[in-house]
């Protein structure tokens, strides 16, 4: 079990790793997959799944907060840093958030969620092709998932096809229906009014 300091407050620590998502999981094809990162950026960056797995990857342990209030730790996740994907596209100055664009059911991008380009650019912010030792399995968010460790879990998008580098903080998919604009778990920032 993790030391003090670790489990949020109002969170309950789980060993197992409950599968929650809005949406039918998508259908992986690595022959029409693609990334997209745009907006104020200089270069835009289209990947093939090829492309993409061939980029430099980390390992990074961290622990995985949830916004239905559990929380798993030392998770184990392999993927590419998104610093990586930050340095291909240099985003213009003005850029200070990002909304990462995921599935939801049949539209590519229909899951959104915005991020202040500062909280991705960290080390331990990865797109999670792994996760304990294995393939990130389709319910968990494979192929592709964001990871960013010190926020809560929406903010981890499943299903990951895109960026959007943005000036200023704009709702994403569980912010529209009122959930935090940031959403840390150390300060329970769960919902709008938090």
């Amino acid at each position: 079990m993790a030391e003090a300091g670790r489990l949020p407050p109002g969170q309950s620590a789980t060993i197992k790793w409950p599968v929650l998502h809005t949406g039918d999981v998508p259908r992986f094809d690595p022959k029409t997959w693609d990334f997209r990162a745009g907006g104020l950026v200089e270069s835009p960056l289209e990947l093939s799944w090829e492309a993409f797995v061939a980029l430099p990857r980390i390992e990074v342990v961290s622990d995985f907060h949830c916004v239905t209030k559990w929380s798993t730790f030392d998770n184990r996740w392999e993927g590419v840093p998104f610093r990586e994907i930050r340095q291909r596209v240099r985003p213009h100055p003005d850029a200070t958030h990002v909304m990462v664009l995921g599935h939801l059911g049949p539209a590519r991008y229909g899951y959104t969620t915005n991020v202040p380009l500062a909280d991705l650019d960290r080390a331990e912010v990865i797109f999670a092709l792994r996760h304990d030792g294995k393939d990130l399995e389709p319910d968990h968010g494979g192929p592709l998932r964001l990871v960013v460790p010190h926020l809560y879990a929406w903010k981890s998008a499943k299903w990951v096809r895109g960026l959007i580098f943005m000036v200023g903080d704009k709702a994403g998919y569980w912010e529209r229906a009122g959930y935090h604009m940031y959403g840390d778990p150390f300060r329970e920032q769960r919902f709008s009014g938090d």
